[in-house]
């Protein structure tokens, strides 16, 4: 890259280079000198660098200061997110003052030039609007800018554009008319730039889509604002350019200005480079004509890429007018096409909708959601709404009380509650699996209705942003609803054959979450047992009970017997091992530590237990990564939820020149200084407290370095438990960072000099949860996702988030323990329980047989196929399935020849190795002796696996897998896989690649 991009930017900018201009100030000083010759006004608009903190901030705010300063320039676009850092949408007045403060120094500075320099707030993204609306009215009215002309654009393809206009008409007229303003404003009134990657916002978010869903009702809406904009008494304060390359527009706009009278209050504007005859042509019939003009440095070319995107979308798009533009002829097909087009959006301007397309209100009740629809994921709140930060100022300003339920002190407590939920569990397990599904979904409703108060929990007991806490409701809504949908796979025709299995719910099982996902967590947990037919106890974590305990209630108030789901609270004392252990519980469901997991079964060798463990994360970044978005994701991959997730990116892996970008290193470091640090219940903040002041392996994260490294951000402490993210440089392959889970905020950054080494570094670690890659070469995606060992990996995007369904959550390696099913996919529910054989009278070699044609219809429609449930057109995310490197083999004394074969067979299949142990030729003791010597992550145990080689597989972090051997191979064959979830960006600013 260091000697292609070179080359390749200067081809690209001679072929663009009548888009974008240079800014070098003596070249854009001649350029404006020369458009002016010409009769052009231009709209100067500086490109840069994303900005990811107050340092890029500054000096984009400087470069539009300097800007201002140029000889011909009288008129500057500026785009509120480009000269102030993560405005965060939660923190509406916060972010508003911010951007006024930045503001008005541009404002004077335009202010003080003589002629004035006439400033225009540019618009992009939904949800600036009312942040952009907002400042541009505060500014003007104070005092020092009574005088000042300015303005601001607004964007057609928005229903909320038409009131918007009305809104800012009506606010200036009244200023002027009562002596407030003496000056006018600009509305340039343009269509719409940035569609593609609103689209994109909405089908990721599951949020309607802001822009009107058609280019009709954005034509209609643009005509309805023209027709009602231009009168003499609205325009009496107000000018209006009219953005536009349609020509139809331009011709009517100019007609009705004629026909009103308002002519010398409008203007056209086009965009530098894209239309230059037409252009000339209004300017030599004496129109106002404005070029839009972004400048950029020329070593800077490359940031222009989103907006030369956009303008090859323009073209390349069939129903936009400038792609008809070259070669229109009155009378041809085309320009009568165009002209039955602009017909219809006249006739439809008063007719189109103009009521927001976004108005989601969590003030209001939700409602049901009807499980004969289908699975859907729950969407977020939007913060851009502002009955939604009103109802999050709310939550904030809660007083928190805590749970309401006492800790359980003593094992007769503890035996009450199993013994209440054993005798509640087969009359649940008897309920047709639809029942269940239909209570399942009643319990997301009340989540859905409780949202507030479990985002108020977080908040207060969990130390989670707003920000932070929301999606976990909607990811405990999201598990209430899916796993309800996959209790019915449990019966035929679902998952399996029933002529050849049937499934039976383990009994008892005991959640234990851990704290730092306080109600996501639990909830999967209880809803994946109670949808297998299991009764559940809840045991929060001790430093956020609260939250588990709404939970519970939500249960409880769905209809699900309070025995049935119980919730005892317990500490990490002999009353918790007490619980944990207990005979009648039948299995654990564990979120938590690596060594936790290991404690429990040392406990009791026999537990079936599934947990989801620890996670040492890393992100590849190669010189072909877009490094300020690598940055961005990077970042919040980090240091999102302070770093406090197992998922959480602690390494970043940078190929080569990445490595020593001075690029990649100024966007971190800007990134991370300018993040938000501070107490959770401000809306404000981006990284709150941790949960506890950090100790052990964190404290030493955050306070010491090892041999090689340095601090590239150096981590301050603010409180007991509230620390700036630190970022260390230098960390070495095989160091103490390098391969411990710290837990929090710091991250390390580490050097590999090719691709190759980078994913052996990535790989080299004891965990394999989640990791990602930042690159746009192909070649370098297909040799990552072929060999990255991770049960979660991410192409192109943060590494964390993982969602219900779209991303199936779950490691390998010391990431899990147990069977490996991944929560929230299509194969965890069918895990809590046991599937038996059926006795179909076969023989031997017909059951072998039948197996054997399972094996090949499983293979067909399941594991031998990827799969994208949620279809994204903007993201893949394929759940796939990976053959195990090797497995053992145990067959005991008790062990049926035939299921030996079908083993060999089911392995086979998958093209698993296997080590196998035979009690004919080798002990049980010598067998456990070996097992930590084979390499093996589990082992399938035939006939009566004992307390010796169970103890020892626990010992070596092999599963050992005693589940019966079925024909089935839906079933049988998971023991050879391993499935994961490769999500892949698949869009470049909202341009489908």
């Amino acid at each position: 890259p260091r000697l292609v991009m070179p080359i390749a930017q200067r081809r690209m900018r001679a072929l663009v280079g009548h888009l974008v201009v240079d800014s070098e100030p003596q070249r854009l000083s001649a350029h404006l000198g020369a458009r002016a010759a010409q009769g052009y006004s231009l709209n100067v608009s500086m490109l840069g660098e994303a900005v990811l903190g107050e340092a890029e901030a500054r000096r984009r705010h400087t470069e539009v200061l300097d800007t201002l300063a140029v000889p011909d320039v009288d008129y500057v676009s500026v785009k509120v997110s480009a000269v102030v850092s993560q405005l965060n949408p939660w923190d509406f007045d916060g972010s508003l003052h911010r951007i006024c403060e930045a503001l008005r120094p541009l404002l004077r500075a335009a202010a003080s030039a003589s002629p004035a320099t006439f400033i225009n707030l540019d618009m992009e993204e939904y949800h600036d609007l009312e942040l952009t609306v907002g400042a541009f009215r505060r500014l003007l009215e104070e005092p020092e800018f009574t005088t000042l002309d300015a303005g601001i654009a607004l964007q057609a393809y928005l229903p909320d554009c038409f009131d918007a206009l009305m809104d800012l008409v009506e606010w200036h007229n009244g200023l002027v008319a009562g002596g407030r303003r003496r000056a006018s404003i600009k509305i340039r009134l343009v269509k719409g730039a940035n569609l593609a990657m609103e689209r994109v916002e909405a089908a990721m978010r599951g949020w309607p889509q802001a822009p009107y869903p058609t280019k009709a009702e954005t034509d209609a809406n643009f005509k309805r604002c023209l027709d009602w904009m231009l009168t003499p008494d609205r325009t009496d304060s107000v000018r209006i350019g009219v953005a536009s390359h349609n020509l139809f527009d331009v011709a009517w706009a100019d007609l009705l200005a004629d026909q009103r009278d308002v002519r010398d209050r409008v203007g056209f504007e086009m965009l530098e480079g894209m239309a230059p005859a037409q252009a000339e042509r209004l300017r030599s019939a004496d129109r106002e004509v404005l070029l839009y003009t972004p400048a950029v440095a020329a070593e800077d070319f490359d940031v222009a890429i989103a907006y030369l995107f956009r303008r090859l979308e323009e073209n390349a798009s069939d129903e936009n007018f400038i792609h008809h533009l070259f070669g229109l002829q009155p009378g041809s097909a085309a320009f009568e096409a165009e002209a039955a087009k602009f017909r219809a959006s006249v006739a439809e301007r008063w007719s189109v909708g103009r009521v927001p397309r976004r108005r989601q209100d969590r003030n209001r009740p939700p409602e049901p959601a009807d499980p004969a629809g289908g699975f859907f994921n729950e969407p977020d709140t939007d913060p851009a709404l502002a009955p939604n930060r009103a109802w999050a100022r709310e939550i904030v300003s809660r007083h928190w009380s805590g749970p309401a339920t006492a800790p359980t002190r003593d094992v007769a407590g503890v035996d009450r509650v199993v013994a209440a939920a054993a005798e509640q569990q087969a009359g649940w397990a008897a309920r047709p699996p639809a029942e269940r599904r239909d209570l399942l979904w009643r319990a997301a409703d009340e989540l859905s209705r409780r949202r507030g108060d479990l985002v108020a929990a977080m908040v207060h007991e969990g130390h989670k942003t707003v920000a932070e806490a929301d999606p976990e409701v909607s990811e405990a809504i999201d598990f209430a609803r899916w796993y309800g949908q996959r209790a019915l796979d449990l019966v035929g025709p679902g998952l399996a054959d029933p002529e050849l299995v049937r499934f039976e719910p383990f009994g008892v099982v005991l959640v234990v979450p851990p704290w730092n996902f306080p109600v996501a967590i639990p909830s999967g947990g209880v809803f994946a047992a109670l949808a297998a037919g299991n009764a559940v106890i809840l045991k929060p974590a001790p430093e956020t009970p609260g939250c588990a305990e709404i939970v519970a209630e939500c249960c409880w108030a769905a209809g699900l017997p309070r025995d049935l789901v119980g919730f005892i609270r317990t500490r990490d004392d002999d009353v918790g091992r007490h619980l944990v252990t207990h005979r009648d519980v039948h299995a654990v469901i564990l979120t938590g530590a690596y060594d936790t997991a290991r404690m429990f079964l040392s406990w009791k060798p026999a537990m079936r237990l599934l947990a989801e463990t620890s996670g040492k994360n890393a992100m590849v970044i190669t010189p072909n990564a877009d490094i300020d978005l690598a940055v961005a994701d990077l970042v919040a991959s980090a240091f999102g939820h302070s770093g406090q997730k197992c998922s959480a990116a602690s390494l970043a892996v940078c190929v080569g020149d990445a490595y020593d970008s001075r690029r990649l290193r100024r966007q971190l470091t800007d990134a991370v200084t300018g993040l938000n640090v501070g107490p959770s219940t401000e809306l404000a903040t981006s990284v709150g407290p941790t949960i506890g002041e950090p100790e052990g392996k964190l404290l030493r994260a955050l306070t010491r370095l090892d041999d090689g490294e340095e601090w590239l951000v150096e981590p301050r402490r603010l409180d007991a438990a509230t620390w700036t993210p630190g970022v260390r440089l230098g960390v070495r392959g095989g160091s103490w960072f390098h391969q411990t889970e710290c837990f929090g905020p710091v991250l390390g950054l580490m050097r590999a000099e090719t691709l190759h080494e980078a994913i052996a570094i990535q790989n080299s670690t004891a965990y394999g949860l989640t990791g990602g890659i930042h690159t746009l070469d192909p070649t370098e995606i297909r040799q990552w996702s072929d060999t990255v060992e991770v049960g979660n990996a991410y192409i192109n995007r943060g590494i964390t988030g993982a969602i219900v369904r779209r991303q199936p959550f779950g490691g390998w390696k010391r990431s899990s323990v147990g069977p490996g099913l991944k929560a929230g996919g299509p194969n965890y529910v069918a895990g809590l329980g046991t599937w038996h054989p059926v006795d179909s009278g076969l023989s031997d070699d017909e059951w072998l047989e039948a197996a054997r044609a399972s094996d090949a219809a499983a293979w067909a429609a399941e594991f031998g196929a990827e799969h994208d449930p949620s279809g994204l057109y903007c993201e893949s995310n394929v759940l796939r399935y990976r053959p195990l490197p090797r497995m053992a083999l145990r067959a005991e004394a008790d062990a049926r020849p035939r299921d030996i074969a079908r083993v060999r067979t089911a392995a086979g299949r998958c093209g698993v190795p296997l080590v196998e142990s035979h009690a004919a030729d080798e002990t049980g003791e010598q067998f456990a002796a070996r097992l930590d010597s084979l390499g093996v992550e589990r082992v399938r145990v035939l006939g009566t696996c004992s307390h010796e080689l169970r103890a020892a597989a626990n010992e070596a972090g092999v599963h050992a897998a005693d589940d019966p051997v079925t024909a089935e191979g839906r079933i049988e064959l998971l023991h050879y896989l391993r499935e994961q979830a490769v999500t892949r960006t698949t869009h470049r600013y909202g341009n489908v690649l």
